[in-house]
């Protein structure tokens, strides 16, 4: 008999079905119910035990936690909560389990408490939700791109060539580290490291992305990237996946159009096809949020959230002109904002960007035309000679999502930017063949996979939308 899944079983109709099944024990009540789940849903299914047909030491082995395999009748469920349960006729304990130390109890455990678990936490209910949504954002996410006849491309993880210009990078190396070979300025001589130079892992694909660009038309990048940076706040994690297409003969109305597109298309998906989780996480938000005082709370809940993003035109509004928005708005007036706006060219802090998408427009809003100092050099500059064509996407909670930009195509303009910000032309010699041969102008964005998790999911700290967060002085599992 072919093993079933719990969420199959659940959506069956037809009962008095001979079933086989396996999967963990989350309860087991008064030696007669036990709540099964395998995965691959939410909800477990109740399977019935008459503890007379079964050794005693065997139900002894049935603890919270435990591997098991269950063959048995689908019948239809005399108690309140589900349509069907199973009547057991065949049950085997499949591995040891200790009731004593497994971690993952029937009660509320802190996310901090699951983090130190991270290989365990997935058998919570929040936990297997969200990675049941991040698994469906990322088939979404292929799926999107190939149906738009996106080429997805597999961009080097180890680099010599930082896209950011940030310099928050891990270098890789195969030195001895007791014997670093030294050149004649006392400085390490990377001529004898593994690949004869400096190298790091990657922060963007978007570089290389915008080389296949330009012969493949529309690409796509969807893999890790890494930053260096020193934080530990509920944003940032060192290793996250990155989703960044290019697009040649594209400017930057067809960017945003493209980037509206592809977030309301991911975002749809997950409302069609995992509205159990999703209702399963709004609930888990809205009981967080009564503990909350009133000020605190969210306008909207979970599901409110996506639809205001999927059935919504976003805004689009230029820098300068959110700029004096924000100036003359009652928050920035009554000093109510952290940080107060002032002189045109500052950086939008995400409690800008939130009002300018929950209170002012009371949509999501893509801001264009960002000042060129703020900007990275392969950004686009407009005649004005101060602006570039970049432009970031807002939405409800979090601020910013996607980052984007046409993308300089004029051999002249770009050297004098890396000129400018210190940039050797030798170290993007290949990326500077683009503007020589066969150029035209191309569009690209990008956007943290895991940002877009918790969007989705409502978690409020990143390290619980990735399987294995790695962050500083963290490298656990």
């Amino acid at each position: 008999m072919q093993s079933r899944t719990v969420s199959e079983l659940l959506k069956q109709n037809t009962t008095l079905l001979e079933v086989d099944i396996k999967g963990w024990v989350r309860t087991f009540r008064a030696n007669r119910f036990i709540a099964l789940n395998d995965g691959s849903t939410i909800n477990n299914i109740q399977c019935v035990v008459d503890f007379e047909n079964f050794d005693e030491a065997l139900l002894k082995r049935v603890t919270t936690g435990a591997a098991i395999h269950i063959k048995g009748e689908l019948v239809e469920s005399q108690g309140k909560g589900q349509k069907v349960e199973i009547q057991v006729s065949h049950l085997e304990v499949l591995g040891d389990s200790d009731p004593e130390t497994y971690p993952i109890q029937p009660k509320k455990h802190s996310f901090e408490f699951l983090r130190e678990n991270a290989h365990l936490r997935t058998r919570t209910n929040t936990f297997s939700a969200v990675m049941r949504l991040r698994s469906a954002l990322s088939f979404a996410v292929h799926k999107y791109f190939n149906e738009n006849s996106f080429y997805y491309m597999h961009s080097p993880i180890i680099t010599g060539s930082d896209a950011e210009g940030a310099g928050e990078m891990f270098r890789v190396s195969s030195l001895d580290n007791k014997n670093l070979p030294l050149n004649e300025d006392g400085k390490v001589d990377y001529t004898k490291d593994f690949f004869g130079k400096e190298t790091n892992l990657t922060v963007s694909g978007q570089l290389e992305a915008e080389t296949y660009a330009m012969s493949l038309g529309k690409v796509y990048t969807f893999g890790p990237t890494f930053r260096a940076e020193n934080s530990n706040t509920s944003r940032h994690l060192a290793e996250f996946w990155m989703i960044e297409p290019e697009v040649a003969f594209m400017d930057l109305a067809g960017n945003m159009d493209l980037a509206e597109d592809f977030l309301k298309s991911v975002i749809t998906h997950v409302l069609e096809h995992n509205r159990e989780d999703l209702e399963f996480l709004e609930n888990r938000l809205l009981n967080e949020e009564k503990t909350k005082p009133q000020a605190e709370r969210s306008d909207m809940s979970l599901i409110e959230k996506l639809n205001f993003v999927t059935e919504n035109n976003f805004k689009r509004v230029s820098y300068t002109e959110a700029i004096d928005i924000l100036r003359q708005s009652k928050p920035n007036k009554k000093k109510k904002f952290k940080y107060l706006v002032g002189e045109w060219g500052m950086d939008l802090q995400s409690e800008h960007e939130r009002f300018l998408v929950e209170k002012h427009f009371k949509c999501p809003v893509i801001l264009f035309d960002y000042p060129a100092d703020i900007k990275a050099f392969y950004m686009r500059l407009n005649d004005d000679g101060k602006t570039v064509r970049a432009m970031d996407i807002l939405f409800p909670g979090i601020g910013e999502i996607v980052g984007g930009a046409q993308r300089e195509e004029r051999l002249d303009v770009l050297k004098q930017k890396m000129v400018a910000i210190d940039i050797p032309e030798d170290d993007l010699w290949w990326y500077l063949d683009l503007r020589k041969y066969g150029t035209a102008v191309h569009s690209g964005f990008g956007l943290g996979f895991e940002r877009l998790v918790m969007f989705a999911t409502g978690m409020c700290n990143i390290r619980d939308v990735i399987p294995f967060p790695r962050t500083p002085q963290n490298a656990e599992f």
